[in-house]
C-alpha cells in the first residue's frame, strides 16, 4: 500500500498502546514514517516523551504523548477523550507477561496480565471501531504471540491471553471487514526488545526478528487477512505446531523453549 493510500485507509491519528520503547516504538516510528500522527500511550512518561520528541523531529508529525497505565481503562478512555483527535488505527502492542510456574505466580500479577493484555486491547477496540465503521475506514492491530497458539508452560497466562487476542482479531476481522475496517492479529515468534532480554532472551532463538522488522511487516499485512506470522522461520513453527504435531507434542516443544525464562 501506498504512502497516500495507507493515509487515507487509516489516518489521521494512529494510536500506539505501549508505544515508549521496544517493538511500540517500532510501530510508532513506521507509522510515521507513512505521514500518521501518533498518540503514544504507555506508563513510562520518560522514554514516552523522548520518543515523541525523536519522531517530531525525524518526520514532523504531531505525536501526542500520553503517560497512563492501559490497565486502568476508565482513565484511559478519559484521556482519549480528551484529546478531540480522529484515530484511525489502532495498535495494542502493552503486554504483562508473569513469568514463572502458575502456583509461584501471585493473584495481582494474574489480574495484571488479564487487565492489560485481554481487557484493555477488548475495550479499545470496542471504544475506536465506533467511529471507523461510521467513517467506513480504519485499521486494528492485535499483537498475538506464536506462544498463543498452544499452551506454552511457564508463562501459560501470558500464552492465554494472546491465543484470546487472536480469535478477537479473527472474529472482528469476519465482522467489520464489510464496514471497511481492517483488523489483523500479529502472531509474532522472539523479538529484539529490551523486555525480551531482561526475560532472560540474551540469545536470541532461532527466528527471532528484530522490532523493526516485525512492526514494517505488520503494518504491510494489514488489510491482507486476520492473521500475520512474521517471519519464514516462525511461519514454518507455527504450521508444524498447529497441524503437523500433537498437541501434547506442541506444548512439550513449547516448555523446552520458554522452561529457561525467568
Amino acid at each position: 500500500m501506498s504512502t497516500t493510500r495507507f493515509r487515507e485507509a487509516y489516518g489521521p491519528y494512529a494510536l500506539v498502546a505501549g508505544g515508549s520503547d521496544g517493538l511500540g516504538a517500532a510501530f510508532a516510528e513506521a507509522i510515521a514514517r507513512r505521514g500518521l500522527n501518533v498518540v503514544l500511550l504507555a506508563r513510562q512518561e520518560d522514554r514516552l516523551n523522548a520518543t515523541a520528541a525523536r519522531l517530531r523531529e525525524a518526520y514532523g508529525v504531531d505525536v501526542v504523548a500520553v503517560a497512563t497505565d492501559v490497565a486502568d481503562y476508565e482513565s484511559v478512555k478519559a484521556r482519549i477523550g480528551a484529546l478531540d483527535v480522529s484515530i484511525g488505527l489502532l495498535i495494542y502492542n502493552a503486554a504483562y507477561a508473569p513469568i514463572g510456574r502458575f502456583e509461584d505466580t501471585g493473584a495481582d500479577e494474574l489480574a495484571r496480565a488479564a487487565d492489560v493484555n485481554v481487557r484493555a486491547p477488548l475495550l479499545l477496540a470496542k471504544l475506536l471501531s465506533a467511529p471507523m465503521i461510521e467513517r467506513g475506514r480504519g485499521g486494528i492491530v492485535l499483537m498475538s504471540s506464536l506462544a498463543g497458539s498452544q499452551g506454552s508452560p511457564n508463562i501459560a497466562t501470558y500464552a492465554a491471553t494472546k491465543s484470546f487476542n487472536a480469535i478477537l482479531a479473527e472474529g472482528l476481522w469476519g465482522e467489520l471487514k464489510p464496514r471497511g475496517v481492517d483488523v489483523l492479529a500479529c502472531m509474532a515468534g522472539a523479538i529484539l526488545t529490551p523486555g525480551y532480554e531482561q526475560a532472560g532472551g540474551d540469545k536470541p532463538a532461532p527466528g527471532t526478528l528484530e522490532a523493526r522488522q516485525v512492526a514494517e511487516r505488520t503494518l504491510n499485512a494489514l488489510g491482507k487477512g486476520p492473521i500475520f506470522v512474521p517471519g519464514a522461520l516462525n511461519k514454518v513453527a507455527r504450521f508444524v505446531l498447529m497441524r503437523l504435531i500433537s498437541r501434547r507434542a506442541a506444548i512439550a516443544i513449547m516448555s523446552k523453549n520458554t522452561g529457561g525464562l525467568s
